[in-house]
């Protein structure tokens, strides 16, 4: 069965393909089908750009359809970036998941957080997963990982935040952890094990 990821994000992709290995689907994304309707995040929530992302190209595609958004949550910003994390420098984002704008982003949030003590560097990561057929939104579900923000980049895997956002178990970044680690503890992996349990029940009614 064929599960389509509504991104372009490359290393958005990968991530998600490590985390569902195993799953028996055959994953493909936007990349696979070339001209597909543009979808404007606009949400004011993450539930509710997966939401967009999952209805659209279900509708569009005429099948099984998970749509993705994620980002960092900092207290001491009032949850800020959040939403707007992968344009928060206001740097474009590259389509095909180069962003050029992350070390801009990790930058700025250095910048605004100068001179805060690690206790007052709480964040958290947060990702929401989005279900969708040719018939509709069927499921919508969320993941969190609570960490810290570090005082300077550290660690060359992963993606966006990942050099800063400090693991206290490990006291080291998600970009130091390396992928083995982070997929078994991270927002995207949470909120894509409660979607395979919905997926799991939408196949088995289906």
């Amino acid at each position: 069965m064929e599960l389509i990821v509504a991104t372009r994000n490359k290393k958005k992709l990968k991530e998600i393909k490590a985390i569902l290995k195993g799953s028996g689907f055959k994953i493909s994304s936007l990349a696979d089908y070339g001209q597909v309707p543009k979808i404007i995040e606009n949400g004011k929530t993450f539930g509710e750009n997966a939401a967009k992302k999952a209805v659209k190209i279900a509708r569009f595609t005429g099948k099984l359809t998970l749509g993705e958004d994620s980002g960092l949550c900092v207290d001491a910003l009032a949850g800020a970036p959040g939403i707007y994390s992968s344009r928060f420098s206001g740097k474009p984002v590259c389509p095909a998941g180069r962003n050029k704008s992350d070390s801009q982003n990790n930058l700025k949030l250095l910048r605004l957080l100068k001179g805060l003590p690690l206790s007052k560097r709480k964040a958290h990561y947060s990702c929401a997963v989005a279900l969708a057929d040719n018939k509709g939104l069927f499921g919508v579900v969320e993941g969190r990982c609570a960490g810290l923000i570090g005082f300077a980049l550290k660690g060359r895997h992963g993606f966006g935040y990942d050099p800063l956002f400090v693991i206290p178990k490990y006291k080291k970044t998600f970009a130091q952890l390396g992928e083995k680690i982070k997929h078994r503890m991270s927002h995207r992996y949470r909120a894509l094990r409660k979607a395979g349990k919905i997926i799991k029940k939408y196949i088995e009614k289906d």
